[in-house]
């Protein structure tokens, strides 16, 4: 039989002006907006926050402890690299991704219009299917540094099964989605 693992991860930055650097980071999205997450990396708050949940569902430690900001190497990296490097560690440990449920925590822009691609993006990184990956985005109400528009945050939830003795390129047998 095997074992399933629950992770939680949380990430939060400060935004500042944009300034012509493209836009803001969520998901593997770059969002147009007037401000970007400042941040060691690209400064996309799900993707950490992601990065996080898969470590600790794990019990491989957390993002920090394997892409430090204070290491050279991971400045103005592409957030989706970690995710991609973690989707490794974890196949190396047995662990495949069942589903991930997630939260952006962002005043302005509005991600409405980019949870489908946001959605997409993830699944790709995670080796699963759509109705694998939920994104939920929220706003913070003119309350805290979310709601004031000076930070946006995220928290994912995401649940592994241990695939130890199985074919890793082989899809687990879950129950069937009629939107997969």
């Amino acid at each position: 039989m095997s074992h399933a693992h629950i992770g939680y991860g949380y990430d939060l930055h400060a935004l500042i002006p944009a300034n012509g650097a493209g836009g803001l980071m969520v998901g593997g999205i770059c969002v147009s907006s007037r401000v970007r997450a400042k941040a060691h990396s690209d400064g996309d708050v799900l993707l950490h926050a992601l990065c996080d949940a898969l470590l600790g569902a794990a019990g491989l430690g957390d993002i920090g402890e394997h892409f430090p900001d204070t290491d050279p190497a991971w400045q103005d990296i592409d957030s989706a690299v970690l995710v991609e490097k973690c989707i490794a560690l974890l196949n190396q440990h047995n662990w495949q991704v069942v589903n991930v449920d997630t939260i952006v925590h962002l005043e302005k822009p509005l991600l409405g219009e980019h949870k489908s691609k946001i959605r997409a993006r993830l699944a790709s990184l995670l080796e699963v299917g759509e109705s694998a990956v939920n994104i939920k985005a929220t706003r913070g109400e003119q309350l805290d540094a979310v709601g004031r528009g000076q930070a946006i945050a995220a928290q994912v939830v995401c649940l592994l099964q241990d695939v130890k003795g199985q074919d890793l390129n082989t899809p687990l047998k879950t129950q069937t989605n009629p939107r997969d």
